[in-house]
């Protein structure tokens, strides 16, 4: 059994906080380390402690693979989580964790190699008999000229994929044989720029098809369940933007749900899955699904699954990496609800979604009933340059579809965010649509289906008036002077012997 006394996030902005928020419950200690750009980033302040790791760009910080394991080794940390992007999918971090006597919340190193490589999974997959859409079979790196020669035996309109990642990063759509050549050099770079790889595959690109995923679960015992599916059509160039479970398309397809699922099950099984895993899939119109990728970490829109499962799948990751069997079996997965998860980016939606940062001079964020923000922004927070857009999640729980869009409308109508712009316009403007209410969108729609429309005017008075009552908030509550509990130290000594006694 594995020792998982202290933990080391290998991450930042609102996943470093996720995780460190379910060591907390666990009273588990934690350690964050982060860039010069993130000195004042919440998961600093959150953690018990944090280290200093490198510059801003993340090949000089979070991508030092040397430098976080001696940081754990300082620390005394004995376990570490990558949480999702930078080193989340890469084999020789796993394999670093594993020679430093380090825990690795996540999959063998060997797994993350097998389905990581997403062209090695395609392959891996294939032989376990499940259906995969056409591209590039070979394992292992193609050069330019291979990609070029073999690109019209697949057939146009193609997809350029990084081998190693995801998040939209290394990928290019190829409509035309000439584009071809300049969209692998960019993907390339791309990729070798996020991931420390460039090596990319080929892939069939599918139309009108439907983006849907399954999250898996497996333990050191050989159990593998999945927990439904989730619907991540609603992209803009690849990059996911608002996530639902469970999909409206599945929806009481009962059937479908588990032969999709039970296909998952044998992928994950196929490379000796462990720990939590995404298998997704693209299901066109007939509802004929075949495997995409496996994403061998936590997803970004791993909230929705929680909420309809009620399943904390970062505790969870937790108890499978100290060698416990998973808390449920299969027949004990049962859907309640409806979630949808909106992700919030700095950026402005009114300008080709371009970045926008700066200093936060208010935030308030929504609550109320079946409301939950995932965030790493606080008043005063600088968004920095360096790393990708997403500033926070809001994921909203209904008892039916309906209920979760009427909440979400409600959420983003209370979400104020000051001092730079957000794509929270698009994501109300998206609420609205006919066809995303019914549920008739596939992963073109943005594109070829959805128009934002103009920017409502300015209030820039309300704006200031809204910094002013935040500013003054912040001055009352600091004039407060709160008395510490007499046990505030130890109460997670409490915590854990409830737990242990209770086990």
């Amino acid at each position: 059994m594995s020792n998982v006394t202290k933990v080391l996030i290998a991450n930042r902005g609102e996943i470093a906080v996720r995780i460190i928020r379910a060591c907390r419950e666990l009273g588990i200690p934690t350690v964050a380390v982060y860039s010069e750009a993130d000195r004042n980033a919440m998961h600093v302040r959150n953690a018990d402690e944090a280290y200093l790791i490198g510059a801003p760009p993340a090949r000089e910080s979070y991508l030092k693979i040397d430098t976080i394991i001696d940081v754990a080794r300082k620390s005394g940390a004995d376990a570490i989580h990558p949480g999702y992007g930078f080193l989340a999918e890469r084999e020789d971090f796993a394999q670093a964790c594993a020679d430093s006597g380090i825990t690795f919340i996540g999959p063998k190193p060997s797994s993350i190699a097998a389905m990581g490589d997403k062209a090695v999974a395609r392959a891996t997959v294939t032989k376990a008999g499940v259906l995969i859409v056409p591209g590039t079979e070979g394992e292992g790196g193609l050069s330019d000229d291979e990609i070029i020669a073999v690109a019209p035996q697949i057939g146009f309109p193609l997809l350029i994929k990084a081998t190693a990642g995801g998040g939209g990063k290394g990928m290019r759509e190829v409509f035309n044989p000439e584009d071809l050549p300049n969209a692998l050099a960019s993907a390339r770079r791309e990729a070798e720029s996020a991931f420390g790889d460039g090596n990319v595959y080929l892939e069939k690109l599918v139309t009108g098809a439907r983006h849907i995923e399954i999250q898996i679960m497996a333990d050191t015992q050989g159990n593998v369940i999945y927990l439904g599916e989730r619907e991540c059509s609603i992209q803009r160039r690849h990059q996911k933007l608002l996530e639902e479970a469970p999909s409206p398309f599945v929806d009481d397809d009962e059937d479908l749900r588990k032969r999709m699922g039970d296909v998952a099950c044998k992928a994950a099984a196929a490379v000796g899955y462990i720990n939590a895993g995404t298998i997704e899939f693209l299901v066109d119109k007939e509802k004929n699904f075949y495997f995409l990728e496996m994403n061998t970490r936590l997803q970004v829109e791993h909230p929705v699954t929680e909420l309809v499962t009620g399943m904390d799948i970062v505790k969870e990751q937790i108890r499978i990496a100290r060698g416990r069997k998973l808390s449920r079996e299969q027949h004990e997965i049962k859907l309640n609800g409806w979630a949808i998860e909106c992700r919030v980016n700095a950026e402005d939606p009114y300008n080709n979604f371009m970045p926008s940062t700066g200093t936060v001079s208010a935030s308030i964020l929504p609550s109320g009933p079946g409301v939950r923000v995932d965030t790493c922004v606080y008043s005063g927070y600088t968004i920095p340059r360096y790393y990708d857009s997403m500033i926070s999640k809001v994921i909203c729980w209904g008892e039916t579809r309906g209920e979760a869009i009427l909440r979400m409308r409600r959420a983003l109508e209370e979400y104020k965010i000051v001092g730079v712009k957000t794509n929270i316009p698009f994501h109300q403007n998206l609420l609205d649509s006919h066809r995303f209410m019914a549920g008739q969108f596939d992963t073109r729609f943005l594109e070829e289906r959805f128009h934002i429309g103009e920017e409502s005017p300015k209030h820039p008075d309300i704006a200031a008036i809204l910094a002013t009552l935040v500013a003054h908030h912040q001055t009352q509550h600091a004039a407060q002077i709160v008395q510490r509990g007499a046990r505030d130290t130890s109460n997670w000594k409490w915590v854990g012997r409830y737990e242990r006694m209770h086990r």
